[in-house]
């Protein structure tokens, strides 16, 4: 998929709103497990967040769930699973994550990809199709779908031939 411009504001010496980054987000990772794309835009560490000074939080290491009492901002581009089925295992895709081995809920995970975070995740579909899997049942979502998602098991499925987009706000939350 196509690179994505990354314009974060701030302000300069006296106060006066600013652009301090323009340029394709760089902090690209792509994950052996899956074989997705997950590209860091922001980072906060707390809340509220401090909008003083110009460090670019975008280009830090995070794993997948945001920081205890923070938020992360990412755009994830799933590849059809075609391309990648039964290449992986869900132990390995957790680690990559940055998530336990137990941060599924469940021994034997419907999907390899299954996975919970502790958050509240903020998701809109930018471009493609792909289903997102939970516990017993499955969604189909498509470019210009909003999914909140509030601490669940889930899977992301590319059960298509094209590519799906997805942009993630995941705001730290209360364990359940």
């Amino acid at each position: 998929m196509s690179t994505i411009r990354r314009v974060v504001t701030g302000h300069d010496e006296n106060g006066s709103a600013i652009v301090i980054i323009d340029a394709p987000a760089a902090n690209a990772r792509v994950r052996k497990a899956g074989g997705l794309t997950s590209t860091l835009m922001w980072l906060e560490d707390a809340t509220p967040a401090d909008n003083a000074g110009h460090e670019d939080k975008g280009a830090r290491d995070s794993g997948v769930a945001p920081p205890e009492g923070g938020s992360v901002f990412r755009v994830v581009d799933f590849p059809p699973e075609s391309e990648t089925a039964g290449a992986f295992s869900n132990e390995d895709m957790k680690a990559e994550m940055g998530l336990g081995p137990d941060d599924d809920g469940s021994p034997t995970p419907r999907h390899a990809s299954m996975h919970r975070t502790r958050s509240v995740d903020y998701a809109i579909v930018m471009a493609g199709e792909i289903d997102m899997l939970l516990d017993d049942t499955e969604v189909h979502v498509k470019q210009g779908d909003i999914i909140v998602q509030r601490g669940t098991n889930h899977a992301w499925v590319n059960r298509g031939d094209k590519p799906c987009r997805i942009a993630f706000v995941l705001v730290d939350a209360k364990p359940l």
